[in-house]
């Protein structure tokens, strides 16, 4: 209840700010499109958004999945959409990098899209089938150099952040293991549980449980620092010096929405991922709130986006 009241309060506060066209924002269902499979880590946290969002505005904020081609149905049908604040999309680190990995695409992130906010940044979980050999970073490492070409990785899909961090891990890691892509996380998730794909870089969120279940083997971490939900498992980087490959996840909405609903969406969004209880049960689950400005943002994007560019170009990963 005391949550409800703050952001009640916080609802007034901007309404009262703000212009007269954001004042009767938002009047309607706006839609929250998660270009990616149900159950994966945008999916979780877009309900949350639109939960508390929804309770905020008195509007109603949904969610709809809207899986495919890497993320590009989804993100093509918001592009397409009336920029109004009724139709936003839920993105992450797979935008940036389909900016340097398709070569063709029916849209341009930072052309097409404007960014409103940031919502949270979690590490991946390296880990493997238990019938592979390896227990560590350094045994899996040896035994793909001890066979070029005969490990497999899963991924949800070209783009995605678990394919660039597999190809990030070969670069860094001077290993053949092969890419076998998946239309959804969950897909890739269940061809490692049933070891016809060796490993797979996982959001921790969703593989950690079935870690401690003992139906894939943990072995690491992929921030610079060990994450609380997992103190004594290394990172990657503590094998590979330097490694990193976060999922963050923000939302956009298309180019030519009003700034003064982007304001509102901005805050609105920023004291729901502030709030104790949030913060609180996503800590528990890895993830980690990111606050950031409509400006923060897009550097944030344009600085992610480069860092990609290097890791599509030194793999000579490409989507026609």
């Amino acid at each position: 209840m005391l949550a409800l009241l703050r952001l009640l309060a916080f609802a007034c506060a901007v309404t009262l700010a703000l212009p007269a066209s954001a004042q009767t924002y938002p009047s309607r269902t706006v839609k929250l499109i998660v270009p990616f499979g149900a159950g994966g880590p945008a999916d979780v946290y877009a309900r949350v958004l639109a939960k508390y969002l929804s309770e905020t505005t008195k509007q109603t904020f949904v969610v709809e999945d809207r899986p495919g081609a890497g993320s590009m149905i989804g993100t093509e049908l918001v592009a397409k959409s009336t920029p109004d604040g009724y139709t936003l999309l839920v993105m992450s680190n797979t935008h940036t990098t389909n900016e340097s990995l398709v070569a063709k695409k029916p849209y341009k992130l930072m052309r097409d899209f404007v960014p409103v906010a940031t919502v949270n940044y979690s590490d991946l979980l390296m880990v493997v089938h238990p019938s592979v050999p390896a227990k560590t970073v350094a045994e899996f490492i040896a035994l793909a150099k001890a066979k070029p070409g005969t490990l497999n990785y899963a991924s949800s899909g070209p783009g995605t952040p678990y394919h660039m961090a597999g190809e990030l891990f070969k670069a860094m890691s001077g290993t053949n293991i092969v890419h076998v892509p998946h239309r959804a996380s969950g897909d890739a998730r269940n061809s490692v549980l049933a070891g016809t794909v060796q490993m797979m870089f996982d959001a921790i969120t969703t593989m950690q449980p079935l870690a401690k279940a003992g139906k894939v083997r943990a072995l690491a971490t992929t921030g610079l620092k060990r994450s609380p939900l997992t103190p004594d498992l290394p990172t990657v980087s503590e094998t590979v010096p330097g490694y990193e490959a976060t999922i963050w996840i923000g939302i956009m909405a298309p180019k030519g929405t009003p700034k003064d609903v982007v304001t509102f969406l901005n805050k609105a969004i920023n004291t729901v991922i502030e709030l104790p209880e949030v913060k609180a049960a996503w800590l528990k689950q890895g993830a980690v709130p990111l606050v950031k400005t409509p400006e923060q943002f897009e550097a944030f994007l344009n600085q992610d986006i480069a860092k990609w560019a290097n890791v599509v170009k030194f793999s000579g990963a490409k989507i026609r």
